[in-house]
């Protein structure tokens, strides 16, 4: 069973990663990447999609142009856990 992130965990969780917000209404995080082109966005997703599949956590997003917006929650817990946040973390790197 995956358990949810609450307390200081999770305050913890969330201050490691930097432009990840908390989604209102609802327990997941959100980030925002803005890319040069479609392409670069593209290529960004397609390593994303690629992680996620390994990790069989996969995030919501939405795209257009340049722009990719991710949302993460886990299902079976449904809410916030630890796999979002390594997820999100992942993320980051190839963001870099």
């Amino acid at each position: 069973m995956i358990a949810r992130l609450e307390g200081s965990a999770r305050a913890a969780a969330l201050k490691e990663l930097a432009g990840w917000t908390e989604v209102q209404g609802r327990d997941a995080i959100s980030k925002s990447f803005k890319f040069k082109d479609f392409s670069e966005a593209w290529g960004f997703m397609c390593r994303v999609a690629l992680l996620a599949e390994r990790m069989d956590h996969h995030p919501e997003w939405f795209n257009v142009y340049n722009r990719v917006e991710i949302t993460l929650s886990t299902h079976d817990c449904n809410g916030l856990s630890e796999r979002d946040v390594k997820l999100a973390h992942a993320i980051g790197r190839i963001a870099t």
